[in-house]
């Protein structure tokens, strides 16, 4: 399909969120001339934002807090012309007939693009108790990989009993001094290996049969309330790290019957972030992978605009 046969559009591509994956994808598309919109709303604004201290994204040795980070992305995309509106989509729907164009409902405005790409996230589930939204950033965590190693030698807790919870309480045995896992039931959910791996590691220690119930602190937390499930009973548990592995949500509600997504609801792509429908791209935490972490996202969201570019050239008959 050549340009001029192409149907009325607005964009080349709308990058929906704005994380990692979504700004990435933004410098990227701006810096090679795709005349491109980047949505960024409420609902996908970035976790990132509230992880405290970032020193393991490649290039800043000293450390840099989540907020901070994500500005020099926004700064550095809008350098390059990256246009931006602050609201969420409400809807995606094919153009018409034509299957070369999309139509983005966003606010109270609708936009024709030829290319998408998802960067929407994913949030980690919360137990919605006291102290828990208060020291977010200050103690409170959802990712060991991120802040194991601020919790060198001091006492932490792990609230969960799943794979992903006795995964990260594994890896903090790493750096803490002691781990205390919280778990409402009297067995782990974890896979046999884990189970086995969890039980025979000395750092680690469980309480059984409880739910937390508030985490306790002053500028950092200093400890949680602890209640047992049967009795009510409330003990104090001395901590500085509470780390919460409860699940994870991916961002993708309003892809359901539009793109192929797994049991979790993750968008599935190949390796060069195709999805199940021509045209759309999925990049970072929303997307069925491995490892999520800001700099996997990064690479995810050049990846994913590289694909879309050719993906519109190709529509354009401009492919090289």
């Amino acid at each position: 399909m050549s340009k001029a046969n192409l149907p009325e559009y607005d964009y080349d591509t709308i990058i929906i969120g704005g994380g990692p994956a979504g700004y990435t994808a933004g410098i990227y598309a701006a810096r090679s001339g795709l005349k491109t919109l980047l949505v960024e709303g409420a609902a996908t604004v970035s976790q990132i934002t509230i992880t405290h201290m970032i020193e393991n994204y490649p290039g800043i040795p000293d450390g840099i807090n989540g907020f901070d980070l994500m500005q020099l992305f926004k700064k550095q995309a809008l350098n390059f012309g990256l246009e931006i509106v602050a609201h969420d989509v409400q809807a995606i729907k094919k153009a018409g007939d034509n299957p070369a164009v999309w139509d983005i409902a966003v606010g109270d405005k609708s936009y024709k693009t030829l290319s998408i790409v998802i960067a929407t996230g994913a949030r980690w589930d919360k137990l919605g108790v006291p102290g828990e939204e208060e020291f977010a950033g200050k103690g409170v965590s959802y990712c060991a990989t991120c802040d194991g190693p601020f919790y060198r030698n001091k006492d932490v807790v792990v609230v969960g009993g799943g794979d992903t919870a006795i995964q990260e309480a594994l890896l903090l045995t790493h750096f803490a001094r002691k781990v205390t896992v919280i778990h409402r039931r009297d067995r782990l959910r974890a896979a046999a290996i884990l189970r086995k791996r969890a039980f025979a590691e000395k750092k680690i220690e469980f309480v059984w049969k409880a739910k937390l119930t508030e985490v306790a602190g002053t500028e950092f937390v200093t400890g949680v309330k602890v209640a047992e499930v049967e009795s009510g009973k409330i003990k104090n548990i001395e901590a500085e790290g509470v780390f919460i592995f409860i699940g994870l949500t991916p961002n993708t509600s309003i892809f359901r019957g539009i793109l192929n997504l797994d049991k979790g609801g993750y968008i599935i792509t190949d390796d060069n972030m195709h999805t199940s429908a021509p045209g759309i791209f999925a990049a970072g935490d929303c997307r069925a992978k491995q490892f999520r972490q800001v700099v996997t996202a990064a690479g995810d969201g050049a990846n994913a605009i590289y694909s879309a570019e050719q993906y519109v050239d190709e529509l354009k008959g401009q492919a090289y």
